[in-house]
């Protein structure tokens, strides 16, 4: 079998345009864009490393379990595991550090 590329990264091709540090889901997965992709041209999805995601007003502890829900990192059983908080969020913080970890 030929090796396709690095394995941190998927091939994703959005039916509407997706921001440069958006989260995406993708079927049971979640990768984040480092650069815009144009609806319906192909681009890259992060699968792996430590991303700034928005996350709605509250706590979030070093090392919990994370969510991605309507476009946010939540904590709790909602949503699809992006992976866990890389860095605790104090409740007024608009954004958590998130290490992206596939099937967590």
């Amino acid at each position: 079998m030929a090796h396709e590329y690095e394995g941190d990264k998927i091939r994703y091709t959005p039916t509407t345009g997706v921001a440069a540090g958006e989260a995406v889901v993708v079927g049971s997965l979640v990768g984040v864009a480092s650069r815009p992709i144009a609806a319906n041209e192909l681009g890259n999805l992060n699968v792996e490393g430590i991303f700034s995601i928005t996350a709605p007003a509250g706590v979030i502890a070093q090392g919990a379990k994370v969510y991605l829900y309507q476009g946010q990192a939540v904590t709790g059983v909602t949503g699809t595991v992006m992976g866990f908080a890389a860095s605790a969020k104090a409740s007024g913080d608009a954004t958590v550090n998130v290490l992206l970890v596939p099937g967590a």
